[in-house]
């Protein structure tokens, strides 16, 4: 884990997703994340493709870019149904795409396929895609296979999980860096509740974080910098 003098070298606000994936989740509560986005700085809101134009609306003008999810959660969707919805997206205001990858295809060594789906979606729509690799369920191999994939096929950024199929873990993000070699960026999602987790992550070579403790973690670290 972390070490605790680590905790006030990196600003931890720029770096998060402020998620909102909750299927119950309401447009009082997109309204809500998206004024916490802006206060707190935060890197992006990522919501629900329903609620990406309330989103863009809310954030005009403003630095949060807005997220959403594409094939969510379980990336089993066709690819023709992905790229619609990664294109409406798109138009709605969504600047950052995060993409569930096919798990069966990564399963079953579909490599040509799986770079097919996710190259049209990044030449389609011309945004920032994060590719969803649900580390949790691959093996080393099939990790590789799919990371390099995602990155030939014009990933910006690969993503451990979705969350539900468990959460963002340091071996997880450390394979990933080594994978990676700096070529995209890392974002580690799912169960990062504590500014200790959120920092050993990023030690480990996450350069985001998805979460909906945002401004939890943030206050975590003030309380750290400033004990008074």
């Amino acid at each position: 884990m972390a070490g605790r003098d680590s905790f006030s070298q990196v600003e931890i606000a720029p770096l998060i997703d402020h998620s909102l994936l909750s299927p119950t989740a309401t447009e009082e509560q997109v309204i809500h994340w998206c004024s916490e986005a802006d206060r707190y700085g935060f890197a992006a809101v990522c919501v629900s493709p329903c609620y990406v134009r309330l989103a863009r609306e809310q954030l005009q003008g403003r630095p949060a870019q807005v997220c959403t999810v594409i094939g969510f959660p379980s990336g089993a969707t066709t690819s023709a149904t992905k790229l619609y919805e990664a294109q409406e997206a798109a138009e709605n205001g969504a600047t950052e795409l995060d993409v569930v990858i096919n798990l069966g295809w990564v399963k079953t060594g579909q490599s040509d396929r799986i770079h097919q789906e996710i190259a049209e979606i990044c030449s389609e729509t011309g945004q920032v895609v994060k590719v969803i690799l649900e580390t949790a369920l691959l093996t080393p191999p099939e990790l590789q296979m799919a990371a390099e994939v995602a990155m030939d096929s014009g990933a910006a950024f690969l993503k451990t999980s979705t969350g539900w199929h468990g959460g963002a873990t340091v071996e997880a993000v450390q394979q990933l860096r080594t994978l990676t070699r700096g070529q995209v960026g890392i974002k580690a999602s799912g169960g990062i509740r504590t500014l200790e987790q959120a920092m050993a992550l990023i030690q480990a070579g996450a350069t985001r974080l998805g979460t909906s403790q945002g401004p939890d973690l943030v206050r975590q670290q003030e309380t750290w910098q400033d004990p008074s």
